[in-house]
């Protein structure tokens, strides 16, 4: 079981850019393991350092200002190739929610699977919550999963956030879709048996 999600409380990175790719959250070079450990290491790694290898000091996660269980990007995140491993490495590196305007589908769903929340919320909302950021770093933002709201503590100002039922039971309960079926297996036994 993985940690349970419920309430978040956190000061936020802000990656204020559009059309975040799936090669930029985790490059492919990066994409011989087969385990999920160890990729938050690479997370953005062509922005993170510089070609000699020594850290980009303008990158906001070398940036010792900005820390933080949530991650708020810019409009159409995790768009191109359908890689899991770019979840991997957002989840490696800490993160637990990632906010945006605009998820590409198949890395909205691979954040899920990897009990990374993705929330969407307006661009007017996402705006002036860049703009809270960067008036103070250590903003927080509340992320409440039972609730279904985001709240920008420092405005006040919340929104709701759609989530498919399911996977916001698995969130809430720590599961993932084996878990989910283990916990069922009573349940499924006995409809064969009764099917039989």
């Amino acid at each position: 079981m993985k940690q349970k999600f419920n309430i978040i409380t956190s000061t936020c990175v802000p990656l204020p850019l559009e059309n975040v790719d799936t090669d930029q959250i985790i490059p492919a070079r990066f994409l011989k393991a087969t385990t999920r450990e160890g990729f938050g290491e690479n997370l953005f790694r062509d922005w993170r350092y510089n070609a000699d290898g020594t850290p980009n000091k303008n990158f906001v996660l070398n940036n010792p200002a900005y820390s933080g269980e949530i991650l708020v990007a810019g409009k159409n995140f995790g768009s191109g190739s359908s890689r899991e491993h770019a979840a991997w490495a957002i989840a490696d590196y800490g993160f637990r929610v990632v906010v945006s305007s605009f998820f590409a589908d198949i890395h909205k769903n691979n954040e899920l699977n990897n009990f990374v929340l993705p929330v969407v919320v307006s661009e007017s909302f996402l705006k002036k919550l860049f703009d809270t950021i960067a008036a103070n770093p250590k903003s927080e933002v509340e992320v409440n999963l039972p609730a279904q709201t985001i709240t920008n503590k420092t405005t006040g100002h919340s929104e709701t956030f759609e989530i498919n039922a399911y996977k916001k039971h698995c969130l809430m309960n720590g599961l993932d879709d084996i878990d989910y079926l283990l916990s069922q297996k009573s349940a499924i036994e006995a409809w064969e048996r009764k099917s039989k």
